[in-house]
């Protein structure tokens, strides 16, 4: 269903326990499980065990101090270099758990191997390192490094949140700093003069919610669907901001009019390949959702900004229409006798 959202200008798609005005059924009925695949992830290659601190190990006992050394030898072996990377400075190493956010957000410098990331090209000039540095700190598992230690993250840092086009999307920036609690996902915050809106949750950092105060902070909070909430009781006590969600399963989307762009959430996203509804990780009807995404054809926008992977701008209205219904007509074709 199509709901008023606070702010006049704004539409959101999908359930909610708050609201009584409806007028289309567009909701995305299925709920993704990144949590299920991610919580895998870790268990086969996170470290179990982080090294003892020196606080809390006993200088005294020798079995402290050897059960500390083994824990950190442990924990410095799952965190090795993966041999895809090319020789260098930048590489990602074995805790990678296949989130993508490097490769869209750097992708002259990372690429998939082997069902992880990996360096496959060392920055060749400052633009290049710069976008290095801002997947190194976006990273939900801080799985990406450099050989020494690099002066300019500092800089990088100072980046968030990065204006996604300024000239066609003026006011709506990328917040970076990507949860591992969300698989990974996107945050994005839009300045407007009624108030701006977080949409989804970024990893709770100090230096990232002052950057956010310094545009005005944040009005509301919308979330799309419960896998991406992440610190969101965290940003709502630093920047005070209410919190838009819904109680039932599935993603509602939330449509800006005055850009023609709309946030899907993990209801429609898209993968290097092409559009997907992750109907991998869909518990409910793959019918009923893509029944959902054939509504946003009625839609205005040229913009779709995901939850996770990369942006998409449309030439005009009627390539997005056009480029909806063969998805939809597509992906019918496929399940139809699942």
């Amino acid at each position: 269903m199509i709901l008023s959202f606070a702010p006049p200008r704004s539409q959101c798609l999908g359930p909610s326990s708050s609201s009584s005005s409806s007028s289309v059924a567009a909701a995305d009925p299925r709920r993704r499980l990144p949590s299920t695949r991610a919580s895998l992830n870790r268990e086969r290659r996170a470290p179990k065990h982080r090294p003892q601190s020196a606080s809390s190990a006993s200088p005294s006992s020798p079995a402290a101090a050897a059960a500390a050394a083994s824990s950190s030898l442990s924990y410095g072996r799952r965190r090795r270099r993966r041999p895809q990377n090319v020789d260098g400075d930048f590489f990602v190493d074995t805790t990678c758990i296949d989130c993508d956010t490097c490769r869209w957000m750097a992708p002259q410098i990372f690429m998939r191997v082997d069902e992880m990331s990996a360096v496959f090209k060392q920055p060749a000039n400052e633009e290049e390192r710069l976008k290095a540095l801002q997947a190194l700190i976006s990273c939900p598992t801080s799985s990406i490094h450099t050989e020494k230690p690099a002066p300019d993250v500092l800089v990088a840092h100072e980046t968030f949140p990065i204006p996604i086009d300024e000239q066609k999307l003026p006011g709506v920036y990328h917040c970076g700093y990507h949860s591992e609690k969300s698989y990974g996902a996107s945050s994005y915050l839009i300045v407007r003069a009624e108030g701006n809106i977080l949409i989804d949750s970024p990893r709770y950092t100090e230096r990232l919610a002052r950057k956010i105060e310094m545009l005005g902070g944040a009005h509301s909070m919308f979330l799309t669907h419960k896998d991406d909430v992440a610190d969101h009781k965290k940003w709502r006590e630093r920047l005070g901001c209410d919190r838009i969600l819904h109680s039932e399963d599935g993603s509602v989307c939330l449509l800006y009019k005055p850009l023609e762009v709309i946030f899907t959430g993990d209801h429609l996203i898209m993968t290097p390949t092409g559009l997907s509804i992750v109907e991998r990780y869909n518990r409910c009807s793959v019918t009923a959702q893509l029944n959902s995404v054939e509504k946003l054809v009625d839609l205005d926008f040229r913009w779709i900004v995901p939850g996770h992977g990369r942006r998409i701008e449309f030439k005009s209205s009627l390539e997005k229409d056009l480029v909806l219904k063969e998805f939809v007509q597509q992906k019918s074709s496929q399940f139809a006798y699942i």
